[in-house]
């Protein structure tokens, strides 16, 4: 990867990072326009890295939210450990939520099944397609939420199930929590802020995953090129996010997923055509 390459896969990312339509998936489309060689590991820990970058946009973004604690007294004859649950209840819910996908994560990458889908545009765009169909009805099934629910234990591990199905590229990790969120009678707004925060905990675990595996394996990659890349593409993808997050959340709320969907369907829809009449994707061969 040179430094154009990694400018332009970042701002892909800084876009869609939590927008409805994937940044995985496009960040795999964007490679392949761009002729990034597939099946790298740098590569494929790249994918994942950057996005902890733009992720690093919600806590500065809400850092007043995010670094709060609840100092209130907690109820007469609470233990130490409920006591300790009720100051940092919203980090309590954070773990409760990331637990789902630790676990199917970690399945997903030992298995070689992470990797896999990460090289397969193919999956992307059918995702793309699949995910846009079901957003053009998922406002009608699920928009009834009420300002006065609130997450819980209960909500919060339920909206992590439904994050899980993002281990697939092309589904968006943004789309599966928010409608999680949804389904749990939280408010369209409600639902995309904690999918935000999910997030944070979601994606350092996914980079340091990432980190350890690129060392143990192989120590190689990390010339100062490389590392700059890294670097470069965080701060590209945090800056870019910054500016894009606001934004989405005032859509959403306003407008639904609805326009994501035919976005969707339209990226998908081209890509696959152009695969089935035998073009590559790479804008240069």
């Amino acid at each position: 990867m040179d430094w154009l390459e990694t400018i332009i896969i970042a701002i892909v990312e800084g876009l869609t990072e939590f927008l409805p339509v994937s940044s995985t998936g496009h960040m795999i489309i964007a490679q392949n326009l761009l002729g990034v060689p597939q099946g790298d590991a740098f590569v494929h820990a790249f994918t994942f890295i950057i996005q902890f970058g733009a992720i690093l946009s919600v806590v500065f973004l809400y850092w007043k939210r995010f670094f709060r604690f609840d100092n209130s007294p907690a109820p007469e004859g609470s233990s130490l450990l409920q006591r300790l649950k009720h100051k940092y209840y919203f980090y309590w819910l954070l773990i409760v939520g990331v637990l789902p996908a630790v676990i199917i994560g970690l399945l997903a990458k030992k298995s070689g099944l992470l990797d896999w889908l990460l090289d397969s545009v193919e999956v992307v765009a059918v995702m793309l397609v699949l995910g846009g169909i079901f957003m053009l009805f998922c406002d009608r099934l699920f928009n009834k939420g009420s300002d006065d629910n609130k997450v819980n234990e209960r909500r919060a591990f339920n909206i992590g199930l439904y994050q899980c199905i993002s281990v697939i590229p092309g589904v968006s990790r943004s789309m599966a929590t928010i409608v999680g969120g949804m389904t749990q009678g939280l408010t369209r707004k409600r639902a995309a802020e904690f999918s935000f925060f999910l997030a944070v905990p979601t994606m350092a675990g996914a980079t340091l995953l990432d980190l350890l595996d690129l060392f143990k394996e192989d120590t190689s990659w990390a010339t100062s090129h490389n590392i700059a890349m890294l670097v470069l593409g965080c701060v590209v993808a945090f800056v870019v996010a910054l500016l894009a997050m606001k934004w989405f959340v005032n859509f959403l709320t306003k407008y639904g997923f609805k326009a994501f969907g035919y976005y969707r369907i339209i990226v998908g829809g081209i890509i696959i055509l152009l695969l089935l009449t035998g073009h590559s994707l790479a804008m240069v061969d």
